[in-house]
């Protein structure tokens, strides 16, 4: 049995593990053997228990498994394809764009979207708005993509695009109300609640699509780590590959911020984690583990954001960077 398999039943285990965890801790403490219960549809026991597993932890747990596991592919074919080891959706502007999507909403049209066609108001608007943002930066950054050929410059056109729609989040808030300005805020702190049992299906059904989309990606990936010229010799189509590579991480950023808020650090730090994991470059088995491990370390952000006891719970962008930042100062200083 290789390395790479080891790693990987290890955390399936461990995702299995905290994935219970997460449907047992919370302001109410439901024994496992009850838990397993209401999932397997044979408990007889307080109604409430089964409110609070079957809407509220189920969902939440397995939205932090998709969108850890989705974050993290994003971030390994960023860092490969742009060969830089701080490449992320979070660096590209995707989810600066989904926040300037929200801000329009929140703090400038009310929190309603309305047209001659249509009007939606309340989580449905934030959720269209924040998916119109991530895909209109990912489209904007495509569209860029095809008139420079270096990757160093995407990547700097990519930050820039990032600071234009912070700058304009900045005034935004300068002019919007008190209460506008909170509710950006709170969205802005993520959260793996956001995905109710009905939305899930639809969640489910793109995160799923765009990674195995990015497992379709393993052999022109490792063709990249040994240079365009390499890889163009390979009969890869490097600007193809690089297209293909945008449209995959736009999709899978913008469906997680739209559902969870802009999630910081997990696209960023967890290839890193999986690379110390695995001591390998191979893609082959480099992805498969970097969605594993974005999934577990998903999942145990999920379960510190709860406070001992009665505590409540705190902001999940407050535990990520917690996580996320002394893996990547480790790398620089390394390298």
């Amino acid at each position: 049995m290789n390395k790479g398999i080891k790693i990987s039943l290890s955390l399936i285990t461990a995702i299995v593990l905290l994935f219970l965890l997460n449907m047992t801790v919370g302001a109410v403490r439901i024994p496992v053997a009850d838990v397993w219960s209401i999932l397997t549809n044979d408990f007889s026991g307080k109604e409430s228990w089964r409110f609070i597993v079957m809407e509220n932890r189920l969902p939440q747990a397995l939205t932090a498994i998709l969108c850890g596991g989705a974050l993290a592919a994003s971030g390994l074919m960023l860092q490969t394809a742009f060969r830089n080891p701080l490449a992320g959706p979070d660096v590209f502007g995707i989810n600066s764009g989904a926040a300037l999507g929200v801000a329009l909403v929140m703090l400038l049209l009310g929190g309603n979207i309305s047209t001659t066609m249509f009007s939606v108001s309340g989580f449905l608007a934030i959720l269209l708005a924040a998916f119109a943002g991530a895909i209109a930066v990912t489209a904007l950054i495509f569209l860029f993509s095809t008139l420079v050929r270096s990757s160093i410059l995407l990547l700097i056109i990519g930050i820039m695009v990032g600071y234009v729609s912070s700058s304009a989040v900045s005034l935004l808030n300068f002019f919007a109300t008190e209460e506008g300005v909170r509710s950006y805020m709170i969205w802005g702190m993520g959260n793996f609640g956001g995905v109710s049992m009905s939305h899930l299906p639809l969640f489910a059904l793109v995160s799923l699509a765009g990674i195995v989309c990015s497992l379709l990606l393993m052999k022109p990936l490792n063709a990249l780590l040994l240079g365009p010229q390499y890889a163009g010799s390979l009969g890869i189509n490097i600007h193809r590959v690089r297209n293909l590579l945008l449209v995959i991480t736009g999709l899978l950023t913008a469906i997680t911020t739209a559902f969870c808020g802009p999630i910081a650090f997990l696209g960023l730090a967890v290839p890193h984690i999986a690379r110390l994991l695995l001591t390998s470059e191979n893609h082959r088995q480099l992805l498969p583990v970097t969605i594993l491990c974005g999934s577990a370390i998903a999942l145990l952000c999920n379960l510190l954001c709860f406070l001992p006891g009665e505590g409540g719970i705190i902001p999940l962008n407050a535990v990520t960077p917690l996580v996320g930042a002394p893996v990547i100062i480790y790398v620089l200083v390394k390298r």
